[in-house]
């Protein structure tokens, strides 16, 4: 309980508890707003808390999991601390512009993900020795375009196991294609915000900067504990695999040994002891 009122005092202390204006609000908040104050919903930190963590134990199963939890969070605010996080434990984001059909025409993202790649291999290879200026120039200003679009969703071979959102609001666009393939959905929700709308609400103020480092580094480090476990898991597995291994390896030389010893018998029973002198006549060498 005293990690919970620590918590719940880190998050006062950096104004998560701040909604909106009243009449900005969607009435849907209502379970998660604890008063109104000089016009403005003051959230509830004890729901808060309780979804934050019900959030951190989700998400930290999905990567001992071992599958990919996109973070999104385009707006000003949020991206530096989105981008830090997600680089931190090794998972997607995007912290530019959501490109429409970014998860429903994901084919055609990586279309453009691998020609990126490939230019900045060219460039990098010198095959691009043979063109003039200009044309470098261009290729290396639209690479650098479609790596602040895609740089952080390079890596991801295939549509992501869950959605992780800074403002629902903001990123409707990304919320809505999660929705459409059954991605699983977290997020941010502020008092002016549908809570219904993503599977794991964290109601919190996703406007400002301190709110949002708090909350997503709370995440950031229950991802990483989830990939530890994971690592730790497939270490075990490797030297309980490892001794399997010794096992099956000794009893193949045993089944080997007693078969060479079955032909070297009946050699030595048969006419022509020459036969056991030519045996071991490469041994010998």
């Amino acid at each position: 309980m005293e990690n919970n009122t620590s918590l719940q005092q880190q998050l006062l202390d950096a104004g998560v508890h701040f909604g909106h204006l009243k009449k900005k609000w969607n009435p849907k908040m209502l379970p998660y707003i604890f008063a109104e104050k000089k016009g403005i919903h003051i959230i509830d930190l004890n729901k808060t808390v309780d979804c934050l963590q019900e959030t951190a134990a989700a998400l930290k199963q999905i990567a001992r999991s071992g599958r990919k939890i996109l973070f999104v969070g385009t707006k000003k605010q949020a991206k530096d601390i989105v981008q830090e996080c997600a680089q931190r434990v090794g998972m997607p984001f995007v912290t530019e512009r959501w490109l429409g059909g970014m998860l429903t025409n994901f084919l055609t993202i990586r279309k453009s993900v691998k020609k990126m790649q490939s230019i900045e291999k060219m460039l990098g290879d010198g095959s691009f020795d043979s063109i003039t200026k200009k044309e470098r120039l261009t290729l290396s200003r639209d690479k650098d375009k479609m790596e602040k679009v895609l740089g952080g969703i390079a890596q991801l071979g295939r549509v992501p196991a869950a959605l992780f959102l800074v403002d629902i609001g903001h990123e409707h666009i990304a919320l809505a294609e999660a929705k459409r393939l059954g991605i699983q959905t977290f997020g941010l929700v502020d008092t002016n915000c549908d809570p219904n709308k993503v599977d794991f609400p964290i109601p919190a103020n996703d406007d400002a900067t301190k709110s949002i480092t708090i909350l997503v580094n709370y995440i950031t480090a229950a991802i990483a504990e989830g990939l530890a476990e994971r690592q730790a898991a497939k270490e075990d597995d490797v030297e309980e695999m490892t001794d399997d291994e010794k096992e099956r390896k000794a009893a193949k030389l045993l089944a080997e040994a007693e078969a060479e010893g079955g032909k070297g018998g009946g050699r030595r029973g048969g006419p022509g002891g020459g036969g056991g002198a030519r045996r071991r006549t490469p041994t010998r060498r």
